[in-house]
């Protein structure tokens, strides 16, 4: 591989897992809230 598609591929790595983590820290600080009936 080239080094410019192993740059593409830790870029697109992290921003992947970045939003994961993201989605999951702002779910913990803000819970949604769960349906009571």
């Amino acid at each position: 591989m080239s080094v410019s598609a192993i740059a593409m591929m830790i870029v697109f790595i992290v921003v992947l897992w970045g939003g994961l983590l993201a989605a999951v820290l702002n779910l913990r600080a803000h819970p949604e809230d769960s349906d009571q009936e």
